[in-house]
């Protein structure tokens, strides 16, 4: 298992990192693959190497798969201006553009799938079609995730220093019965710092979110969620397709926030078929 894991790895870590110069950063990015793309924004403090290798190389097989670093995270610069969910949704418009990609399939996990929801309405002409993974629609109106205490007294077979992180990815029950997967996580590359986390927190949490503007995205929509997450409740994936006209929700039973590490295949075939499907 953890032999075939670190194949996968090595798949993505042999992609050179490349930058580009977007308004006032230089962002990082890889790009794998061939055919229409389909650009990926990671989550909350993530860097592009956080994406599940499997998943990665499973759509590559149909697409040009463009993976990056948010503003400030990672390899890519902070620049100058201020730190919003619209100015990250701005920053992947302009990458998309910089690549001379026109417009792509977006793909957005997390905080992610905030600057997802965001880019489609600020730059509906640069999306063709959406995927929001464990995103929310901020603002009052998006569901908050409860205290991770109780879920952490859950844990029996995992080092204390990572309990934390994988109580926000992983239901108790999943890692009771994977309690050596840990060892092979796939771990950041890059250390942001705590300047960094600070802006991309407070960017989230003042962000007004687009509930109001929900009804006006007009591109096909897929939203796909894990029933046991506790760092976006699956409510918010009902709270999306309830306002977005031309939308489709997917649930994966028994999965967490992380639930594209615990079923990536899985993952990466509802992706395709929506993209393939979907009108």
């Amino acid at each position: 298992m953890f032999d075939y894991l670190k194949r996968h790895r090595s798949y993505c870590e042999s992609r050179p990192t490349q930058t580009v110069d977007v308004d006032d950063i230089e962002v990082a990015y890889k790009s794998f693959g061939s055919g229409e793309p389909l650009v990926m924004i990671t989550g909350y403090i993530a860097t592009m190497d956080l994406w599940d290798p499997l998943l990665v190389k499973t759509l590559t097989s149909k697409y040009r798969v463009v993976v990056f670093d948010n503003r400030g995270i990672g390899k890519t610069t902070g620049g100058s201006a201020e730190w919003t969910i619209d100015r990250f949704a701005d920053d992947t418009a302009g990458l998309i553009e910089a690549l001379g990609l026109g417009g792509a399939n977006i793909l957005g996990w997390s905080l992610g799938g905030d600057v997802a929801l965001s880019l489609a309405v600020r730059h509906p002409d640069r999306v063709k079609k959406l995927v929001i993974y464990a995103g929310d629609c901020g603002g009052p109106q998006k569901v908050d995730p409860p205290g991770y205490m109780d879920v952490l007294k859950e844990y029996r077979d995992v080092d204390a220093h990572f309990k934390r992180v994988f109580a926000g990815l992983f239901p108790p029950e999943w890692m009771e019965r994977h309690p050596d997967y840990w060892r092979s996580f796939q771990l950041p590359c890059d250390i942001d710092s705590p300047i960094s986390i600070m802006k991309q927190d407070r960017a989230y949490d003042e962000w007004p979110g687009v509930y109001e503007k929900l009804t006006g995205i007009d591109m096909p929509v897929l939203v796909v969620t894990g029933t046991e997450d506790v760092s976006t409740p699956p409510e918010n994936a009902t709270i999306l397709t309830g306002r977005i006209p031309h939308s489709w929700l997917v649930r994966f039973r028994g999965a967490g926030h992380g639930l594209q590490y615990q079923y990536p295949i899985e993952l990466a075939g509802v992706i395709t078929d929506f993209l393939e499907n979907s009108k």
